[in-house]
């Protein structure tokens, strides 16, 4: 249900909103519109080449005392005090009224915050601390460390490394009890999706607070803990934030080892740690926005992804359905069961075409019977009949009278070419007594005397089995005739077996 605001409800959520997320800024530009009514406030606005700024500058803002003039302090005795400027701490003389002096075309520097005035419906800067801009010692120093640094490489981009998105564990170096910490703990326990924060405690300002946050940086190092160090601190004046642009501070961050981050002052405050460090954000609240996105964006960014899954998943099983029908198409025309049908459709169209064919063939056939049927008829008449019958009988006795004496020779044939093989037939000497002899060393027959040497083991066959024999050492016999040698007296056995 959508959730109608009223103009004042919402000019008051912005308002929140601006007083939040800028509680102190530093702003730069220069003085137009000066308006000085006789309320003593004054208002202008804040210019830039690109843009304009409304200020209010409260009387009570502009200086101490009561005697109604900005700028000056009267003691109980009615002499005139000394002023201390709240930027630098400098004593200003007698008679000096910034307020008095500010005039349209002036560059100055304005703290205060944010705001915004309702009846207008505009935001408006609210100045707290109002300085001309100029060039200070600590400026100068600030420019000088600065340009050592940098011949140093300390600022070089290319040694700087990524941030790691969403980290789960964070050392933060800070003074414990500051507004920067509380507002830097409350929107991290709003952001991201958890993660573990561990304090540690330093100085921010003062001559012992650059020792003490170079040790905490290094102390984070060594327990190699922290996925990312942040360094914060609330707003200040340059002197506030001095201790950010001390060298020792300079040389611990650029030691780490662990990715470092900073949040040192408001959007105008760049200090040297901020040039060192790996990622830079203008204020303590911006690291946490910066490191962790909101729940509320995650929790849109999933559920982005989960409709973008569910369309991509649609589109896909779409794609995937089309192609198995197509798939499944194709395979209904190259199964077996459709190529059957095929076949049958196809068996029974040539069953059609034969049965035509057959019918004509037939029909031709029969034409051709009928047709020779009576040629045969004038060819041979009844007359004829007798003849040829006594004709075709004497053919068919000369016939049988042929093939019984073809079947005879055939017979006689056949007996003879049995008789040659059964000559012929290897095995036919050993039913004689004969035998055959295998030198087991080489596998062949034994045909000369000189195919073995003594020593050599025989394999002596004869009709009824196999004997096995040794050559012993005698002289040779030279064989006669050819075909297998049969040794006599040549051999000795010395061990026989039976084969059957």
């Amino acid at each position: 249900m959508t959730h109608i605001l009223s103009v004042t409800d919402l000019t008051q959520a912005l308002k929140d909103v601006l007083e939040a997320e800028f509680p102190f800024v530093w702003v730069r530009g220069q003085v137009t519109n000066l308006a000085r009514p006789g309320s003593g406030h004054l208002y202008f606005t804040l210019s830039d080449a690109q843009a304009s700024l409304p200020v209010v500058w409260f009387k009570k803002s502009q200086g101490r005392g009561d005697s109604g003039v900005a700028g000056q302090s009267l003691s109980q005795t009615g002499v005139q005090a000394e002023r201390i400027d709240p930027l630098t701490g400098e004593v200003l003389e007698p008679g000096r009224n910034l307020a008095a002096e500010l005039a349209d075309g002036q560059e100055v520097l304005v703290a205060g915050r944010i705001t915004v005035y309702a009846p207008r419906g505009a935001y408006q800067l609210v100045a707290e601390l109002v300085q001309q801009s100029g060039v200070s010692d600590l400026a100068l120093a600030f420019e000088a460390l600065k340009r050592k640094l940098s011949a140093q490489g300390f600022f070089d981009e290319a040694r700087k490394r990524l941030i790691p998105p969403s980290p789960a564990r964070i050392a933060v170096i800070t003074a414990p009890q500051g507004a920067a910490v509380r507002d830097f703990l409350r929107l991290a326990g709003e952001r991201g999706t958890g993660a573990e924060i561990r304090i540690f405690p330093s100085l921010v300002q003062g001559d012992s607070a650059p020792v003490q946050l170079a040790a905490q940086l290094d102390a984070v190092n060594r327990q190699g803990w922290a996925e990312v160090i942040a360094l914060i601190r609330g707003g200040g004046s340059l002197e506030d934030l001095w201790a950010f642009n001390t060298e020792g501070v300079a040389e611990a961050i650029h030691r780490s080892a662990i990715p470092v981050v900073t949040g040192v002052g408001h959007e105008p405050d760049v200090t040297i740690a901020d040039y060192v460090a790996d990622k830079r954000f203008s204020t303590p609240s911006a690291v946490a926005s910066g490191l962790w996105p909101l729940r509320a964006d995650l929790m849109q960014a999933v559920d982005a992804l989960e409709s973008d899954l569910e369309r991509n998943f649609a589109a896909q099983l779409e794609r995937r359905t089309a192609r198995l029908a197509e798939l499944a198409r194709a395979l209904s025309w190259l199964s077996p069961l459709k190529r059957l049908e095929r076949l049958d459709e196809q068996w029974r169209e040539a069953r059609i075409r034969l049965a035509q064919a057959g019918g004509r063939m037939l029909e031709a056939k029969r034409e051709r019977l009928a047709s020779a049927v009576r040629g045969v008829a004038r060819a041979y008449g009844p007359q004829n009949v007798g003849l040829l019958q006594a004709e075709a009988a004497a053919w068919g006795g000369r016939a049988g009278q042929a093939l019984e004496a073809a079947l005879a020779g055939q017979e006689r044939r056949t007996e003879v070419l049995a008789a040659r093989l059964a000559g012929l037939d290897p095995e036919g000497p050993l039913a004689r007594g004969y035998s055959l002899v295998r030198v087991e060393r080489t596998g062949r027959f034994l045909r000369r005397a000189d195919d073995v040497s003594a020593g050599d083991l025989l394999a002596v066959r004869t009709g009824q089995g196999e004997v096995a024999a040794v050559v012993a050492p005698v002289a040779p016999v030279v064989p006669t005739g050819a075909g297998p040698v049969l040794v006599e007296g040549q051999a000795t056995v010395r061990k026989c077996r039976r084969k059957s």
